[in-house]
């Protein structure tokens, strides 16, 4: 069964996505998109070049351009649909998924994933299974072979960081890129960078050789090589790289909710001015108590990148993204990119002489657990109202799901937009204080 949501659609690749199912999500898009050019992409999944044909073949049947980025990174196509006149876009990818998954994320015209109300024309469309006739002229592809490289010069051109400064210290590290989407985006991006460069799992094969999310629990490898590499810094991505996890020169993974504190650290030392960031409900409160010392504020968000970017714009911020390792700078393009993270880290990493470990050290410091339940059986709705009194001391924001929330603690009940799954995150300052608010919760539902 696929799993329809903001974030596109997804599903096991041999039983969920049948050449007449794809068929009928290209039919949609091409109905729900203005006339003119899209820009296409995938990750590296084994399925995707074949999911990719079928997408393209129903394209070209129907009149459309499609200007083909290749494998690439997710952000790339979104970069690419920005800064050409396409009208939009989709990328084949499950982003992070396991490597029997894949899915369709969709983009509009100006770079930013389907809104609510877009999925929801175009998923109707694909119900209603119109019959769409041949048009008497055929479309056709284009490729573009140098999405990647232009990609990259914008990363390392934006205004936010100093890249003389970056270059200038010739940073080592190792990038693990899970041999996937950014396989040949990251190491370019580091080198433009002036770094030293070690390449891990840097094949875009589709040979997933570590757990697809860049968790802790996942870069033992990486940590490992850059123990004995002695690298200033490890990075890693998911399979469509539009996430970083960051692994200091000590070789502990600083957990990807340090990647957008760290990104944001450095960009309020540089441009000095009181801003508003955004990022959603279950991000880390260091991000909260940093802006606090910087007189700057955080505002939060649903799950979801469509919805930090809706925030975004709402109240016209330039910097945002999620603890899953998600960086969103305006600048750039709304969405969330880890050649920009990768470019912000290393900007506050130039910012002083300091190892990486240190800086941490001297961030809000916070200990977040992330657990799931199945949603087998299970109403998601059910189980918030089952919970929604646990704890009469906090604070409630029933925005997506239910979060208790405390000074310096909470605990956020929600359903997954990606996965048939509830997730349970909590986070205070040490790890068995976050286990225990799970604990409440898993015991009440």
């Amino acid at each position: 069964m696929l799993i329809r949501s903001i974030s596109g659609v997804r599903g096991i690749s041999d039983t969920d996505l049948k050449p007449e199912t794809i068929k009928k999500y290209a039919r949609a898009l091409h109905q729900i998109s203005p006339e003119g050019v899209l820009i296409a992409g995938c990750d590296s999944r084994p399925s995707g070049e074949g999911i990719l044909n079928v997408m393209l073949e129903e394209l070209i049947r129907l009149g459309r351009t499609v200007i083909l980025c290749g494998v690439v990174p997710t952000p790339t196509v979104q970069f690419m649909v920005q800064n050409t006149e396409a009208v939009g876009g989709f990328i084949i990818t499950a982003s992070h998924n396991p490597v029997e998954w894949n899915g369709l994320k969709f983009v509009r015209d100006d770079s930013t994933f389907f809104h609510s109300d877009d999925c929801e024309k175009l998923f109707a469309l694909v119900d209603n299974d119109l019959v769409l006739d041949k048009q008497d002229g055929d479309g056709m592809v284009w490729p573009e072979g140098n999405a990647i490289q232009k990609h990259v010069i914008a990363c390392a051109s934006i205004s936010c960081i100093d890249l003389n400064r970056i270059q200038d210290r010739s940073f080592k590290v190792i990038v693990d890129a899970i041999n996937g989407g950014g396989a040949a985006a990251l190491p370019a991006m580091l080198r433009l960078l002036g770094c030293d460069v070690i390449e891990m799992n840097c094949e875009p094969n589709g040979n997933f050789t570590r757990g697809t999310e860049p968790l802790a629990e996942n870069l033992s490898d990486l940590a490992q090589n850059v123990l004995i590499q002695g690298a200033d810094a490890g990075f890693a991505v998911d399979p469509d790289a539009d996430r970083l996890a960051v692994v200091n020169e000590k070789g502990k993974p600083l957990g990807e909710e340090y990647t957008l504190v760290l990104a944001a650290d450095g960009y309020m030392k540089d441009v000095g001015k009181k801003e508003t960031f955004v990022t959603n409900l279950s991000t880390s409160l260091a991000l909260d108590k940093l802006a606090e010392k910087r007189d700057c504020k955080v505002v939060r968000s649903s799950v979801g990148e469509i919805n930090v970017v809706n925030k975004m714009n709402e109240i016209n911020a330039k910097l945002g993204g999620e603890g899953n390792g998600g960086i969103i700078l305006r600048e750039a393009h709304l969405g969330r990119d880890s050649l920009v993270a990768v470019t912000m880290v290393l900007n506050r990493m130039s910012q002083t002489d300091k190892p990486l470990s240190v800086i941490h050290r001297g961030l809000p410091q916070f200990e977040i657990i992330k657990d799931k339940i199945s949603l087998e059986g299970v109403d998601p709705e059910a189980l918030v109202k089952k919970v929604i009194t646990a704890f009469d001391d906090a604070e409630k924001n029933t925005l997506d799901g239910i979060k208790f929330t405390w000074d310096d603690h909470w605990v956020h009940l929600r359903k997954s937009n990606t996965e048939p799954i509830m997730r349970i995150y909590a986070e205070a300052p040490d790890r068995n204080r976050a286990g225990e608010l799970i604990n409440v919760i898993k015991n009440l539902i």
